[in-house]
């Protein structure tokens, strides 16, 4: 059934409503008006070691961190769509939809996903996965290891806390492959720099870092 469609007869049951504020909006919608005019556009330049590139529609504060936190505590919504819809445009605005083979969304440990039903991450790259019609592999890299909240550490402990966390499950996917790595909210981006490691340590030709947010970067926070 076309996705839309789809959309259009669950919103018959289930009123789409804005990830933001909660209003009613059409099933083709990603926010309502008010809110859309209103959401933070992210103009920084931030770096991800080895990574080509990092880019993000939004930058993350009061305004848009209903829709993100919606996700957080468990509740799916229109949230995925409104924010990969976001993400997929800003991937097609800056041509790296033409330089990538795959997407791999940043995995959460099993049962950080059992305690919230989900990944949110997976879930925002499946919709930007279909707008784009590239493949989304889930399947390629685990969390093995739960760790601490990386905005609670200090930068030489983010670095520590993630070290061993992700693991590459079938390297010969990814092998000379060109790879959008998306997640949801960047922060220091030490968990992007890490995973980008992994794939690039695993055979990845490329990684392209993508996220819905990225939070107003700090003294020390740069480049890490």
């Amino acid at each position: 059934m076309d996705y839309m469609l789809k959309k259009r007869l669950l919103a018959l049951l289930y009123p789409v409503r804005c990830p933001i504020c909660g209003k009613v909006i059409f099933p083709h919608e990603d926010f309502c008006n008010e809110c859309r005019k209103d959401l933070p556009k992210y103009c920084g330049n931030f770096n991800i070691k080895g990574a080509e590139s990092f880019i993000a529609p939004f930058e993350y504060n009061a305004k848009i961190a209903p829709a993100i936190l919606l996700m957080k505590n468990g509740i799916r919504g229109n949230a995925p769509y409104a924010l990969g819809l976001a993400a997929a445009e800003h991937i097609k605005n800056h041509g790296i939809h033409r330089q990538s083979d795959m997407i791999i969304p940043t995995p959460l440990h099993p049962a950080d996903k059992r305690k919230r039903g989900f990944n949110q991450s997976e879930l925002i790259a499946k919709e930007i996965g279909r707008i784009l019609n590239i493949n989304v592999c889930t399947k390629c890299v685990e969390k093995v290891r739960i760790t601490e909240p990386q905005k609670l550490l200090s930068k030489n402990e983010r670095k520590n806390n993630l070290k061993d966390a992700f693991a590459v499950k079938a390297p010969e996917i990814i092998r000379e492959k060109r790879i959008l790595l998306i997640d949801d909210v960047c922060t220091t981006g030490s968990t992007l720099a890490e995973l980008t490691r992994v794939l690039r340590q695993n055979g990845a030709a490329a990684v392209y870092c993508v996220c819905c947010c990225k939070t107003p970067i700090k003294r020390d926070d740069k480049n890490d």
